[in-house]
């Protein structure tokens, strides 16, 4: 507990509820760990603010600052008062060197950052409309492993969330998947998606894969 508390000394930085700990869009060379309070991490969706996550003690945010120079992906808000160490490039060598639990806590966390990063690069490569968005439900389905024996794969997703991740628009992503519907390849409804064989995905995608190598 000592050591957290000489880290919080050197580190630490306050928030009062409601503050704006940082905006979408402005650039960034720092991340937070939270020791206390929760964070909310809103995205500009068109015009509306959507909340993408609520992040309790103990979880990292604004890390993709210090993986690549790019501006903040998301708008993070303090929704109590939040206490939390903040780190930049200069200061992380000394947190790997001075605390191994939690540099060991990030590097996991940065390995899985930099696949999400890798698999979305991957969908958003495809030009076949129809096979991003059947990527993107195979890219679901390998986050989300099922132990049973069986094809048919339930996502509770939206269809604003499939697009944000297959890079289109909401409306040409829901012409996609009412394609797919009357294919009967899937079934959609208002909280979760069906996919009645994630195989018949794999293979369509692959086949789409191979026509560009």
């Amino acid at each position: 507990m000592n050591g957290i508390n000489s880290m919080f000394d050197r580190f630490g930085v306050t928030f009062q509820r409601g503050d704006i700990i940082f905006c979408e869009f402005e650039p960034g060379d720092n991340f937070y760990l939270i020791q206390s309070g929760r964070v909310q991490i809103l995205k500009i969706m068109g015009d509306i603010e959507k909340t993408i996550d609520i992040l309790q003690p103990g979880e990292i945010f604004g890390e993709m600052a210090i993986l690549e120079e790019a501006p903040r992906s998301a708008t993070a808000i303090a929704l109590d008062e939040v206490k939390a160490l903040e780190f930049n490039r200069e200061n992380f060598e000394i947190l790997m060197q001075g605390n191994p639990q939690i540099a060991l806590k990030l590097l996991k966390l940065f390995t899985k950052r930099i696949y999400d990063q890798k698999r979305r690069f991957m969908i958003l490569t495809l030009e076949d409309i129809e096979a991003r968005v059947a990527d993107v439900f195979l890219m679901l389905a390998e986050k989300s492993p099922q132990e049973e024996e069986t094809n048919k794969r339930v996502f509770s997703t939206t269809v604003d969330d499939i697009a944000h991740w297959a890079g289109m628009s909401p409306a040409k992503c829901r012409e996609v998947l009412n394609h797919f519907a009357a294919q009967r390849r899937i079934e959609i409804y208002s909280d979760r998606i069906v996919v009645k064989n994630i195989n018949d995905f794999a293979r369509f995608v692959s086949s789409r894969r191979k026509q560009r190598e």
